[in-house]
């Protein structure tokens, strides 16, 4: 008798996916996990309000616009021309914390991480705050304060 030869394709079965682990229950393209997925729908119904560009003569408001520049604020006084809202609603849905405690900086966007933190966010601003070794943010400092800041009661 005969050794059947072994076959090492696979068979259609397996090459469709039936018969192994089920696929993700969510659009991994778009989302971190099914719970972003389900956060998503959840604020999909939240309405965007158009920024309003204030134009200051150079005479108005001098220390204010002084300050602004002084900061290197101008691009977020600077109001973006156009954006997509759905973009935005994932952004929103992914930085979403899932787990009590765990903070992860960062969202998840059409298949590409986006940091939010301090460092992207000065970047993003032109790196207006340059701190010296061991020197900490303003908001840094508040926030490790014994007196006074409750983060839960701010959130």
């Amino acid at each position: 008798m005969a050794l059947k030869k072994l076959s090492m394709k696979r068979s259609r079965r397996d090459a469709t996916g039936e018969g192994s682990s089920a696929a993700p229950e969510f659009d991994s393209h778009r989302f971190r996990s099914a719970e972003h997925q389900q956060r998503f729908e959840a604020i999909r119904g939240w309405s965007f309000h158009r920024e309003r560009s204030v134009q200051l003569r150079e005479d108005e408001y001098t220390n204010f616009q002084e300050e602004i520049a002084r900061r290197r604020w101008t691009p977020l006084v600077t109001p973006m021309a156009k954006f997509d809202p759905e973009i935005v609603l994932e952004f929103y849905a992914n930085a979403w914390p899932t787990e009590e405690g765990v903070r992860d900086m960062r969202s998840w966007v059409r298949g590409q991480w986006i940091p939010f933190d301090a460092d992207a966010l000065s970047q993003f601003l032109g790196d207006p705050l340059v701190l010296e070794e061991g020197q900490q943010r303003e908001f840094s400092q508040r926030r490790n304060r014994a007196d006074g800041f409750d983060e839960e009661a701010i959130a």
